[in-house]
């Protein structure tokens, strides 16, 4: 179990299944109901769930009320069988917003999640405070694609029912292949990659089903160019871009902040971390994100 003390489980229903979420419900929270709220969206990745958030998400629990869930086909929310799309995600970001929050929210959103929140909020600006996000990247702007680079040709090539298992098996869903991912491709410092880190990576890769949003992500099915909506955007934003960032550098964040200054309000660079900027440095995420907050008002 990973889940933070004086935190628990709930759910809602989406149109693809059970949606699992997590949000104070316990000791040392249950003294006071605050009245504002912060929704943290992780990214992707083999074995990704919100647990991705929870060194940072408790921080906030005295002032906000916090909701982290494990998006569809990802930790313990629902994984049906099904080659997921990015309008699935958009989708079920806007459901579980209506569903869990009546007031405008802010959402802190982590990669290509962030960018599927971006496209949310400009569909639904009404449904969204402000946007706090790392790495916002659809992994397809500026003429640098994921879907061309080699392993997203590969798995695209070997996109047959027993070896996709095969190759989510071997490759991902596995402490060797979360390890490696997480050291070669998400951390700036390989160091700062602990076990159980690794652990709870490997208990969300290993449910049943868990290797249809996986590989849909592997494949490039949920990419696409951000920088086409970008200018769309008109909720209050702020980016944070790690340096070590595998796939998007922060020449990314910096052309898409460019494209709508009106909305994206800050660009923070941090050049010690990769995408994952909550789980290598979470203290200095934390002290990030409270001095953006009020930015947005």
């Amino acid at each position: 179990m990973f889940i933070p003390r004086g935190f628990g489980e709930r759910w809602i229903v989406t149109k693809l299944g059970r949606m699992v979420y997590y949000t104070a419900q316990g000791e040392p929270w249950n003294e006071h109901t605050p009245t504002a709220a912060l929704v943290f969206l992780h990214g992707f990745g083999g074995g990704s769930s919100a647990y991705e958030w929870s060194k940072v998400y408790p921080a906030f629990a005295a002032d906000y009320q916090v909701l982290a869930p494990d998006l569809i086909g990802w930790g313990r929310s629902e994984h049906p069988p099904r080659s997921y799309q990015a309008e699935d995600y958009i989708g079920i970001i806007i459901e579980f917003m209506e569903q869990t929050c009546s007031v405008p929210t802010t959402v802190i959103a982590s990669s290509l999640t962030a960018a599927f929140t971006i496209r949310a909020a400009i569909e639904r600006p009404e449904l969204f405070k402000s946007l706090i996000v790392t790495t916002a990247s659809g992994l397809g702007e500026f003429g640098k694609d994921y879907r061309r680079s080699g392993f997203a040709q590969f798995a695209q090539v070997a996109n047959i029912p027993l070896l996709n298992q095969l190759l989510y098996g071997t490759g991902v869903a596995n402490s060797f292949g979360i390890r490696s991912f997480l050291e070669q491709r998400q951390f700036a410092n390989a160091a700062r990659v602990y076990p159980e880190i690794v652990e709870a990576y490997l208990q969300s890769a290993q449910r049943d089903n868990a290797e249809y949003a996986a590989l849909s992500f592997v494949r490039g099915d949920l990419c696409f160019d951000l920088s086409s909506y970008i200018t769309k955007l008109t909720v209050p934003t702020a980016m944070i871009w790690g340096k070590g960032s595998e796939f998007t550098n922060p020449n990314v964040g910096r052309q898409l902040a460019a494209m709508n200054p009106q909305a994206i309000r800050r660009f923070y660079y941090l050049d010690d971390v990769g995408f994952t900027p909550q789980l290598e440095q979470p203290a200095v995420t934390i002290g990030l994100i409270r001095q953006i907050l009020p930015l947005l008002e």
